[in-house]
């Protein structure tokens, strides 16, 4: 009998969700929580239908963040913005499949910047369109609500969109880490990381709780707990 730990998920809280009239605050007491990551998401209006904060508010967050900050670019043409955004403080990029026709040319361009590249999937885009990329990717984003909006209810298919994804990224020898964005909460995160997930962004979950802090402790503990427990037997 052999067993296997698996490593805990990591956290990433979505400041969408934050108070925006407080956002150096809110930054500030995530410092010493459960967060392993600060989630950013940019939306221009154009590729999404919502417009939310870009380069002077994550220039603003990262001199007070002591995580990194893993940006999220809902907006078009996103190969115009990727060194500004870099410049700013984006430790992780990732961008849309649906936004990007040379996915290739801006995930090479975004790791010549020294950053985690990403690749995020909108829910009605399947995993294979990935096939050719996936073992140049840090990251591939799994889109469990449609983007635009915080708030929304998570799409149940997303637990088999992640099982296939781990198939396809372990079939191309790739490392990237799947993250899943949308919806998540103590009701799903479990059910999640079984399926494959790595990374846990929650936005209303999180901050919508009394005590976000709290609310992240809370999750780390079932999390690392699932981690603990789970065992392979050959």
């Amino acid at each position: 009998m052999n067993s296997t730990r698996r490593m805990a998920p990591l956290l990433a809280p979505s400041l969408l969700a934050a108070d925006f009239g407080n956002l150096q605050s809110e930054t500030e007491r995530l410092a010493g929580s459960a967060a392993d990551w600060l989630h950013f998401d940019v939306m221009d209006g154009r590729f999404v239908p919502n417009i939310s904060f870009g380069i002077p508010v994550l220039q603003a967050v990262h001199r007070h963040a002591q995580q990194p900050i893993d940006v999220h670019l809902m907006i078009e043409e996103p190969q115009h913005f990727l060194s500004a955004f870099r410049d700013a403080g984006a430790a992780n990029i990732t961008v849309h499949y649906e936004a990007c026709p040379h996915l290739h040319r801006v995930v090479q361009q975004i790791k010549q910047l020294g950053c985690r590249a990403g690749v995020a999937l909108n829910p009605h885009t399947p995993v294979w369109v990935l096939e050719d990329i996936a073992a140049d990717l840090d990251l591939v984003c799994v889109m469990s609500v449609n983007p635009g909006f915080g708030g929304q209810s998570f799409i149940p298919n997303t637990l088999r969109k992640v099982a296939a994804l781990k198939e396809l990224l372990v079939d191309s020898g790739s490392a990237a880490l799947i993250e899943i964005d949308g919806g998540v909460s103590l009701d799903n995160a479990a059910a999640l990381v079984e399926a494959g997930a790595d990374v846990l962004v929650a936005g209303s979950f999180v901050f919508n709780s009394p005590d976000p802090v709290a609310t992240l402790a809370q999750m780390r503990h079932q999390l690392s707990a699932l981690a603990a427990d789970t065992e392979d037997y050959n």
